[in-house]
């Protein structure tokens, strides 16, 4: 087949470190443009689920993420020009520092994504209490890989009028970069910041408010044609001869047509666009379930919980006692579960956060507290130990993790065991993850299905498994059972 390219606009918006103001940055200027009228396609770089749905609000359109850890590369592109495509702008908000990735040579940074890609940069440049040392950090970030094409920067927490002068000067003196603009100090961080970073987009109590407002401070203080005109001097972007930009995931060739349960409410928000279009692309007919306030579990084949923010919903997830309860039957008659992070803490038997506990499904036998500081951050590779309804022995998951919470076990309670080991990252105690209970398979890792890309080939075979023995409720036959 002949050779795919991309002719899209594009630009990556990154800076010299995390919390420089990317986020805010990206989203004013996502906004600013598609108040334009010009369809604006975004992408987060990187495992992050928040920001992800910030930038969905900005946008009006879904948000994907881009991986070099994760993803190989002819991944990225195919999945980048697929959903570029036909847009206006693409928008890659960065992550951490330009050059930050998992080694000395920048591997999985936002700096090679942005080569991977063919895409301009960006800087955001946090000015607080420096003004000619601001040069220097700039220049050092040009010269550090002349092949990063750093095309524009945004002063951020500018004071006054002398402060932009000397530092916009001096950055356009001794390095040639063009200053774009400003963003002001705000008075109220319009994005308040919280564990696990900017409160997400479900909590926030005015979110497309903030959007506005971020947006209107952008429009004055940031040349959004010049970032425009950056974009569009990105050059084209071929895909390797041999692969279709569609073609990102595996695909059943008869698609297997089941009903899949996925919790989604204030509780229960992580989910990457990718997974669900997985399962979707494989026959499953998606219900979204809210444990908040559904009253019981409904009729479905499979329950996929994902992440999110049990703990702070802890209070209305425990007072719904009839749903609780309905999960918990439906799993001791073997229903298919797969649940990670915010999942696995619900299926436990309770919740302890700031001090106060609260009950939760009950299916597994563990509690978790709800630490300060984080038990688990980063990419995470398990390997399956003894076989899962999901994940053959022998099997290696690889993903991430971020969580704060800590799994107790129940001594008293021996119901589940747990089926990986951990090559990388924490998990449970640094040494073993995954519990496996009947058909549920529970785990603090999130996978992503441009990774794992027989993730809705899997858990479709597993529903529709289930969904041909339940007249005669059992396991599936070929998972040895917990013992």
């Amino acid at each position: 087949m002949d050779k795919q390219y991309l002719y899209t606009p594009r630009i990556v918006i990154s800076a010299f470190r995390g919390g420089a103001g990317k986020t805010v940055a990206s989203l004013g200027i996502t906004r600013a443009i598609k108040d334009l009228g010009l369809k604006v396609s975004s992408f987060k770089k990187g495992p992050d689920y928040i920001d992800a749905k910030w930038l969905k609000l900005a946008s009006g359109g879904p948000c994907y993420n881009l991986d070099p850890f994760l993803m190989d590369n002819e991944t990225i592109k195919a999945s980048f020009i697929s959903r570029a495509q036909g847009a206006d702008i693409a928008i890659v908000e960065g992550n951490r520092g330009l050059y930050d990735g998992v080694d000395i040579e920048g591997t999985s940074s936002t700096a090679e994504l942005a080569k991977l890609i063919n895409a301009p940069v960006i800087v955001i440049l946090d000015c607080t209490k420096m003004t000619r040392t601001a040069a220097a950090l700039a220049l050092g970030l040009k010269n550090l890989d002349p092949d990063v094409k750093i095309k524009g920067i945004v002063l951020n927490h500018i004071v006054r009028a002398r402060h932009e002068r000397i530092v916009r000067q001096s950055i356009e003196t001794y390095t040639g970069i063009k200053v774009l603009g400003v963003i002001p100090r705000f008075k109220k961080d319009p994005m308040p910041m919280r564990h696990l970073g900017v409160t997400p987009v479900e909590e926030h109590p005015d979110a497309e408010n903030s959007i506005s407002s971020v947006s209107k401070m952008i429009q004055e203080n940031i040349d959004i044609d010049a970032v425009i005109d950056i974009a569009k001097s990105a050059g084209p972007l071929a895909l390797s001869d041999g692969l279709e930009a569609q073609s990102v995931f595996h695909c059943l060739t008869q698609p297997k047509r089941v009903r899949i349960g996925v919790l989604m409410d204030e509780a229960f928000q992580f989910y990457y666009p990718e997974n669900l279009e997985a399962l979707q692309k494989n026959g499953a007919q998606i219900e979204f379930i809210s444990a908040i306030n559904t009253p019981k579990l409904p009729d479905i084949d499979l329950l996929y919980i994902g992440g999110g923010f049990p703990e702070t919903q802890a209070e209305k997830l425990s007072k719904n006692e009839a749903f609780k309860k309905s999960v918990k039957e439906a799993i001791e008659n073997g229903l298919p579960v797969y649940a990670e992070c915010g999942g696995l803490m619900y299926l436990g038997r309770s919740i302890t956060h700031q001090g106060n506990t609260y009950p939760m499904v009950g299916a597994i036998d563990y509690d978790f507290l709800v630490e300060k500081r984080p038990q688990g951050h980063g990419y995470s590779i398990l390997k399956v130990e003894r076989p899962t309804p999901f994940y053959e022995e022998g099997f290696t998951l690889k993903g991430h993790e971020f969580h704060y919470s800590r799994p107790i076990k129940i001594n008293t309670l021996q119901k589940s065991v747990l089926s990986c080991s951990v090559m990388r990252g924490h998990g449970f105690d640094g040494k073993e993850e995954g519990v496996l209970y009947k058909n549920l398979f529970a785990t603090y890792t999130h996978v992503h299905a441009l990774q794992q890309k027989d993730f809705g080939i899997r858990l479709t075979r597993v529903a529709a498994s289930y969904s041909g023995l339940r007249a005669e409720p059992r396991p599936l036959p070929w998972l040895p059972q917990a013992r």
